[in-house]
């Protein structure tokens, strides 16, 4: 029997890659996205199914869950740097309209989606959540957002342990040719964000996807609680 998996936010950047990824070894891959234009021609293009869904929103999440009777595999991938304040908003609303879009995207849509379909994990089952660098250093209310997202997957695993089910993070550097940055990199910051790693170069997204699909793997079964660091050794642990 294929392997079902879900993945957030699949329709570019990271998610598409392990959606990608999943759907090479012909597991039955749903992914979703928040424009329904969007999430049909990636879902056409990667050969997978697709659901229009914003994670951020109950009503829309709890629709996403009735399509889902089982699964093997969750991938929260859906996050992003927050949207900027509208001109005119007084300072301190702009500062917690920030702070709420990224707690929103990059923690909120992962508890959301997780709570939603928990009871459909079967037991060998992963949950895998995109973090980032980020959480680590200059991260802002992003790397904050990241932070706390680890913090919940730790907690989580304690809770899915005893079914059989993971819960790790892949904490993500810098990782070259997505949307993430919506224009802003420069070859500046591109060249000192490489020089950064020890293998001096920009992480891909296949980096990502084949560490999730490591993750959800049976060589894998005892490793869950933990981030895993993917950078090229700009943050490096011990």
């Amino acid at each position: 029997m294929p392997r079902t998996v879900l993945v957030t936010g699949g329709t570019s950047g990271i998610g598409r890659a392990i959606a990608a990824r999943f759907a090479a070894d012909r597991a039955d891959v749903l992914i979703t996205g928040r424009r329904p234009g969007t999430v049909g021609e990636a879902a056409a293009e990667l050969g997978v199914r697709g659901v229009a869904c914003d994670a951020t929103d109950p009503g829309q999440v709890a629709a996403l869950a009735a399509e889902v009777t089982a699964l093997d595999v969750l991938v929260n991938a859906a996050g992003g740097l927050p949207a900027p304040a509208p001109d005119g908003v007084p300072p301190l609303e702009a500062v917690l309209a920030q702070w709420h879009d990224s707690l929103a995207q990059n923690l909120l849509g992962a508890v959301l989606t997780t709570a939603s379909v928990r009871d459909r994990l079967a037991p060998g089952g992963s949950v895998i959540s995109i973090g980032s660098i980020g959480a680590e250093r200059r991260g802002g209310s992003y790397g904050a957002a990241k932070a706390a997202l680890a913090a919940w997957s730790a907690a989580l695993s304690g809770e899915l342990g005893p079914h059989g089910i993971t819960s790790n993070v892949i904490s993500a550097g810098y990782v070259a040719g997505t949307g993430f940055f919506r224009g802003g990199m420069t070859d500046a910051r591109h060249d000192a964000l490489v020089e950064e790693t020890h293998n001096k170069r920009p992480g891909a997204v296949e980096d990502i996807a084949e560490t999730a699909y490591f993750l959800a793997s049976p060589g894998a079964r005892h490793l869950t609680g933990q981030t895993v660091h993917v950078n090229g050794g700009a943050f490096t642990t011990r």
